[in-house]
């Protein structure tokens, strides 16, 4: 269909005469096989282009299996996501912190004085 969107520019009256000037220029006789022809052509250009497709679209297959990029992909994320779990562990931590509580202690000195001590 994409052959046929040259016409979308043409009028009727210059499609008449286009057929009217091959018919002459050409005869009544050899139109059927100039068709047949154009047929023939215009389908092995769209088998071939469909065969090329196919093979860009197997060679993009083989390529990505050459470069392994999946399993790069993976290495990736988890050269990333180590340091990146670490920080969250280390903002938690943070977030969360409670300052250690001290201790009292009672220390007797020598003359029997009860002295307190906040020990770590």
């Amino acid at each position: 269909m994409s052959f046929l969107l040259f016409l979308n520019d043409i009028a009727g009256s210059e499609i008449l005469l286009i057929l009217a000037f091959v018919l002459l220029f050409f005869g009544a006789n050899s139109i059927p096989s100039i068709a047949k022809t154009m047929g023939k052509a215009i389908y092995q250009i769209r088998n071939a282009s469909d065969d090329i497709k196919d093979e860009i679209k197997k060679s993009g297959v083989d390529i990505k299996k050459d470069l392994n990029i999946s399993e790069l992909v993976k290495e990736t994320e988890e050269e990333i996501k180590q340091p990146m779990d670490q920080m969250l562990t280390d903002i938690k931590h943070t977030v969360n912190y409670e300052p250690p509580v001290k201790k009292k202690e009672i220390v007797e000195s020598e003359d029997n004085e009860n002295i307190e001590n906040e020990g770590d």
